[in-house]
Formats: structure tokens, sequence, C-alpha cells
């Protein structure tokens, strides 16, 4: 089958959907998104509560996972990656954050030119549809419904904002508006009690537009290649390979797993690495699949001395009154992802913005969603949200069936190490408020023995989980080891594009979907050769000394 289009979209996850909505509202051009996952309608994507299953499901998971760490005790860190319509906004856990403000005039700083702030925050802007009173920052009527789920009906929520007031930290009504720093209700992408990942969002609305068309089950095998011209695609369905033609441009929106591989599988990448990998060199690009990113976390966990927390509702009787009193209204525990309330801090002093996110969940579990202990308990999960270690994404082989190797490096800094030594010691000072009083019990997690730096230190190694936010490995930017300009097209070679958090040239301080959403829809514009929105002159709030004091 040959079919030509005016855009391929290869990846319908956080950014692909975007750009299918948006290309397609001009009628005049044909738009093909490819995806190799499925259908995103099954209950456990939809469903808020049930954010643990998608994410731990072959079936809507790439599951890829690191090589041994070396800086974690030889660990192999799981990887998870959307498999399935919405792409990882359809396994996430839904959190709404876009990052500190510098972060964005961090990337124009290296060389991403107008992808500062005020450049920006318009495009966080369009994408809005904010349940709160709209202001210079905030806005609604956007596709990407954000709210603060069950407003905190737990009073843990709000004990954990009081506790860090009483720590001396500030106050935030919205982390996303004028200041990011301090304490205040979380935000999450959920509409009417259903997940609102770009699929809902994005995708569906349009569906019903006859110029996009939407194959799953497609795996991309490789770019097709006119010299140095992308000309169109391979992809493999039902066992049948096809090729489709791109008329404009062919645009990857894979992920940054998957769009780095798959340039290296075209034979765009680092020559010593694709000859490693038995594949042709095309094209010598030395900076696709290096500076891996990626935020790491672990959880305190604390026994809680009043039953009011989600311990004592992991029953399979109580499970089920949950689920169908969210079938039947959409409402209830159903209706949100449990974290609610959370704080961004700096690990000390001299640093300008914030370095550590606190996400607060009244409940003390695992993971997969199971129970940590006996009893009731809750947690806050707690990570530095700046590294400076670097790793790489790199072909094993010349076949997409063969996943690539994955290595973070994570903690190969050490400014890294000392970042989650403060996390501990800050975490631990932030709880003995009087606050948290009436509700802390004794900590389970890390456990008062863990003291020392060493003891710290061993801690976090055998501890720590990824935040599952990979990113930065086809750097935006005009240096010799970036991969795309700030056009996002690809450095030597014509009609191709990377539009997703692969381009980031830093990873920001926060989740990662908010900011790939933002990138989207600003990189919509510049492809369609549109006037881009007009830059924003908002105030940033920070911290008046942070110079001298950390908080």
């Amino acid at each position: 089958m040959n079919q030509s289009y005016d855009y391929i979209i290869v990846g319908a996850g956080s950014a692909g959907c975007v750009l299918a909505n948006r290309l397609t509202e001009d009628a005049s051009v044909s738009v093909l998104l490819l995806e190799f996952g499925g259908s995103d309608k099954s209950i456990f994507i939809q469903m808020p509560t049930a954010l643990s299953i998608p994410m731990n499901m072959d079936k809507f998971n790439w599951a890829y996972e690191s090589q041994p760490e070396p800086y974690l005790d030889n660990r192999r860190m799981h990887c998870p990656r959307g498999k399935v319509l919405g792409g990882s906004s359809s396994i996430n856990g839904m959190v709404y954050v876009r990052g500190h403000a510098l972060d964005y005039d961090e990337w124009a700083a290296s060389g991403a030119r107008h992808w500062d702030y005020q450049h920006c925050l318009p495009y966080f802007k369009k994408a809005d549809d904010w349940a709160f009173a709209s202001d210079e920052y905030r806005s609604k009527g956007g596709p990407l419904s954000v709210n603060n789920g069950n407003n905190m009906q737990n009073p843990l929520y709000r004990a954990f904002i009081e506790a860090g007031a009483e720590a001396g930290y500030m106050k935030t009504d919205d982390y996303n508006g004028r200041q990011q720093e301090g304490f205040g209700p979380m935000q999450m992408t959920v509409k009417n009690g259903v997940r609102w990942s770009t699929a809902n969002a994005y995708l569906k609305p349009a569906r019903a537009r006859p110029n996009l068309q939407v194959i799953t089950g497609a795996l991309t095998q490789r770019i097709l290649l006119e010299g140095k011209k992308a000309i169109g695609v391979e992809y493999l369905k039902a066992g049948n390979l096809h090729s489709v033609t791109a008329n404009k441009e062919l645009i990857l929106s894979a992920g940054s797993v998957a769009s780095p591989h798959l340039l290296q599988l075209s034979g765009i990448g680092p020559a010593r690495v694709l000859s490693n990998a038995g594949i042709e060199v095309k094209h010598d690009l030395p900076g696709v699949g290096e500076n891996l990113q990626d935020h790491l976390e672990f959880y305190f966990q604390f026994r809680c001395k009043q039953p009011i927390t989600l311990n004592g509702k992991l029953d399979l009787w109580s499970k089920f009154l949950i689920g169908s009193r969210w079938f039947f209204t959409r409402k209830g525990l159903g209706a949100t992802n449990h974290f609610e309330s959370c704080a961004f801090i700096r690990s000390k002093a001299g640093i300008e913005w914030p370095d550590i996110q606190y996400h607060f969940l009244p409940g003390a579990m695992r993971y997969d969603g199971n129970a940590a202990f006996d009893g009731h308990g809750f947690q806050v999960h707690v990570g530095h949200n700046k590294p400076k270690s670097r790793g790489t994404i790199r072909a094993l082989s010349a076949s997409v069936s063969d996943k690539p190797e994955i290595r973070f490096n994570y903690l190969q800094h050490p400014d890294d190490i000392e970042a989650f030594r403060a996390c501990v010691r800050l975490t631990r000072e932030i709880i003995a408020q009087p606050a948290m009083d009436p509700y802390r019990d004794t900590e389970i997690q890390p456990g008062e023995a863990i003291q020392s730096d060493d003891e710290i230190d061993a801690f976090v190694r055998s501890s720590v989980e990824s935040a599952y936010h990979p990113s930065c490995t086809c750097r935006m930017g005009e240096d010799p080891m970036a991969v795309v300009d700030s056009e996002t097209r690809v450095h030597g070679i014509e009609c191709l594009r990377v539009v997703d958090s692969s381009i980031f040239p830093s990873i920001p301080n926060g989740n990662l979907n908010a900011p790939t959403i933002m990138l989207a829809e600003r990189s919509a514009d510049i492809i369609k050769g549109k006037g881009m929105l007009e830059a924003a002159n908002v105030a940033v709030g920070m911290a008046d000394d942070w110079q001298n004091q950390q908080r």
C-alpha cells in the first residue's frame, strides 16, 4: 500500500495528539497519525484512581528497562512509556505542572531561540481550561481541563500545606501561575471525573475531520530518506509492511526513548553508535540519544494516628464501591489521582528556583497500588528535579523489535547526591511541624535509624524510583550536539522534525506532560508557518533573598 499525506506524525502521545488536532484545523491539508498501541477506552485508563493499573500492563506500556545503573547498586530501573492512543498521557499520574519560568529561560539561554518563559506562556494558556479564575497566567476554554480533583477533602492535604508554612516556607495558591515556590493545592488533568489525556482533549474531537487518518497497531520501522531529505516511513501492521510518503513533512512524536531510537534505526545519529549496531550511517548527528535526563523520587512513609487514610479503602469491597460510584456518577475517590497537595522548594540557599518537588498522598502504598503495611499511613513523594547526571539511548541492532539500550547514569553527579540528602532532612523537618501532630505517628521509611550521610546515601541508592520523566534525548539548540533547531527541524535533514519531550534542552522542574503539550501547541504554529502568539509580559514570583536563605 503506497499512499501520501501532507504530514505524517509518528506517535499518538502527548505531543502527537496535539499536532493531529492543530494541523487538521486547516481543511486543505491531510494528516496521517501512526500509533503502535490501540484504543484508550479501558476503564483502567479513564478512571483516575486506577492510574497504577495501565502503567503496569504490557498492553498499554512499552515497559522499557534501563541497563544496571552503576550508581544505584546496579539496579535495573523501570521506564514505562505509553503504548496506546494518548501515549503516556493515558497511563501517567495526571499531575499538571508547567515547571518554573526560569526553566524556559534556561532553554533559551542554551540556544533554543524564543523558547523563554514569556514566549511559552501564551501556549500554556492556549491549552488551558482552568477550573478557577482566569488571570494573566491562566485561561479557560482550551482543550485541556485542569483542576484540583476532589478539592482536598481529606484533612491531611491541608495539614501538609500548613506544616510547610510552619517550617518557614511560602504558600502558593497556584504553582503554575505567578509563583511556583511554596506549598499549595496540586493540579491534575481530569474532566468531570475522567482522565483528560491528549487523546480525550485533542484527538477525539479531531477524528471527525475527513483530513485526519489514524492508524493504530502500526509499528514504524524506519524513516524513508532520499539523500538528506525525509520522504516518508515504513511501518508494519498485522504482519504486512507498508510505506507512506509525506508531501510536506514527517514529524516524530514517539517520545524520548522511541524518537531517538527511530532516528538511529534510520541511519541518523552518532556514527559510532550506528556502526556498532550494524546500521548504515546516512547522517552523522552526534547528539541523537545523548543528554538523557529524568527525575528520581522516593517516598517517606509514616503511620497515621487517625483512621482517615486511603489504606482503609484498599480491600476488594471498598474498591468495588469506589469503582461503582465512579462508573455511575464519575464522582468520589475514583475521580482523583489522590495527589491533591504538593510543594516546590529549594534545597539550599543560593539555588535560584525550586529544585525539590513534593507530591502528598493520604495513604501509604507501593507503586503498584498495594498497601505498604497493615494499618493507616500517609506518604510524601519527594525528589530532586534539576539533576546534573546525564544518560544515553542507543540502538543495539538494526531491528525495531530490539529495544534500545537505556542508561540513565542516575546520581552520577555529586550534586545530585547532595540534593537527595537535603530531600531527607528537609522532609523530616516539615513533617515534624505542629500541623501534623494530630496525624503523624512513627516513620516507616526511611526509618529513624537512617541519619548520617552514608546511611542516607545507601537508602537513596536502594530505594529511589524513576518519576517516569525521561527527556532531552534529541536536544533543541544550534550547537554541534543539538539534534533539532529552534523550529524543531532535524539538523541536516530536510522535511523532518521532532516534536516531543525528547527535544527539551534541559528537564523542567516538575512533571513533563504540561510542558510537552505546550511544546506541541507552539510547534504546530511553527509548522503551519503562522505567526506566533504574542509573547507575554508578566512578573515571576521569586524568593526575596534566595542567595542567602533556603526558605
